[in-house]
C-alpha cells in the first residue's frame, strides 16, 4: 500500500501546515457561507478543505490560498448538487439562511471577513434559487475574483461557458436586490422607528416606515404552528399587521449587526427566539427576513448587548 504525503508527515509538518491552513480560515469560511447560507455546513467545507490538503502533496502547492479556495468551491458545489438531489420539492419561499450577528459595539475579524460587501440575508435568499453552478460561478468570480478559468475547472464547462453562468446569476442577482441603504446611521433610524411604532401598537407609523411593496419571510421551521407558522407575506398593510399581532415581543427587542446590517433580535433568559434582518432603501424598510427556527436557532450564539 502507496502512503500519501499526509500520512508520511511528521507532527512539526503537521503543526506547520495546521497554522498556514489556519490563517485561510476566515476567508474560506466566507466562500463557503456565500456558498450554502448554513454556518454549520460552510465548517463542515472548510472541515473537508482540511482533510484534502492532509492527503495533498502541500509543497506542490504553488499558491496554497487559491487552491484551497477551489477546493472548498468543489465541496460545496457538492454539498448544493446533493441537496438539489434530496430535496421533492423547491425550496420554500419562506426559507431564511443562516444569520451572522453580531453586537453593535464589537466586530471580530473573522466576522468582518463574513460581513464584507455587504452578504445580507436578502442578497443570501437570491443566491438560493440559483442552480449550484450558476451560484459557484457568481460567489467565486463576483465576490471573490476568482478567475474563470480556475472556475471552469470545477463546474467541467468552458470557460466561455461559466462565464456565462455568472452572467445569468448577475442579472438575477440584481434585479432582485435593489441598493440598499449602506449607512448604518440611517439604517438604525428606520428600523428604531419601526420597532417603536411595533411597541406603541401605532398602525400608521409602522405604514409610515414600510415600503409599499414590503416583503416579510418568516422561516419558523417544520415544527412550529399557528399564527407562528412560516409564512411569505407582500405589502405593508399585511406586514404591518403582522407586526401588530407580534407587537408583545417588540418589548423584549433588542438591536444588533445581522449580517452587516442593523437587525433585531429576540432573546429571553439567554435563549435566541428569533432574529430579523431588515432591508432599508430610500428611508423605508423592503425586506424583513425572520428566524424563528429553534433548532436552529440554537446552534446561533446570542449575541450581548450593546455595552
Amino acid at each position: 500500500m502507496t502512503m500519501t504525503t499526509g500520512e508520511n508527515m511528521t507532527d512539526t509538518d503537521t503543526d506547520v501546515l495546521a497554522d498556514r491552513f489556519e490563517e485561510h480560515r476566515p476567508h474560506l469560511k466566507a466562500v463557503a457561507y456565500r456558498m450554502l447560507g448554513s454556518l454549520a455546513e460552510a465548517e463542515d467545507a472548510v472541515q473537508e478543505a482540511w482533510l484534502k490538503l492532509g492527503r495533498s502533496d502541500a509543497d506542490d502547492i504553488r499558491n496554497l490560498g487559491g487552491w484551497l479556495t477551489t477546493v472548498v468551491g468543489r465541496v460545496c458545489l457538492d454539498m448544493l448538487r446533493s441537496r438539489t438531489t434530496r430535496r421533492e420539492d423547491p425550496l420554500d419561499d419562506t426559507f431564511v439562511p443562516d444569520p451572522v450577528l453580531t453586537p453593535l459595539s464589537r466586530i471580530d475579524p473573522e466576522q468582518e471577513v463574513l460581513q464584507a460587501d455587504s452578504v445580507g440575508l436578502a442578497l443570501l435568499v437570491v443566491l438560493e434559487t440559483l442552480e449550484p453552478a450558476e451560484r459557484l460561478a457568481f460567489v467565486l468570480h463576483d465576490m471573490f475574483a476568482v478567475p474563470f478559468d480556475d472556475i471552469a475547472a470545477i463546474v467541467e464547462k468552458s470557460p466561455a461557458a461559466t462565464r456565462q453562468l455568472a452572467s445569468r446569476a448577475r442579472r438575477r442577482v440584481k434585479g432582485a436586490t435593489p441598493s440598499a441603504e449602506p449607512d448604518l446611521g440611517r439604517q438604525r433610524q428606520v428600523v428604531e422607528a419601526f420597532m417603536s411604532a411595533a411597541r406603541g401598537g401605532d398602525f400608521e407609523a409602522l405604514l409610515a416606515v414600510l415600503d409599499p411593496d414590503v416583503v416579510l419571510r418568516a422561516d419558523s421551521g417544520a415544527l412550529v404552528g399557528g399564527a407562528a407558522v412560516s409564512k411569505l407575506v407582500r405589502g405593508a398593510r399585511p406586514v404591518a399587521e403582522q407586526a401588530m399581532l407580534f407587537r408583545q415581543f417588540a418589548q423584549f427587542a433588542e438591536l444588533v449587526l445581522v449580517n452587516g446590517a442593523i437587525g433585531v433580535f429576540n432573546a429571553q433568559e439567554g435563549q435566541l427566539l428569533s432574529v430579523m434582518g431588515v432591508t432599508v432603501v430610500d428611508g423605508r424598510i423592503t425586506e424583513l427576513h425572520i428566524l424563528a427556527d429553534p433548532e436552529r436557532l440554537a446552534r446561533l450564539d446570542v449575541p450581548g448587548s450593546e455595552g
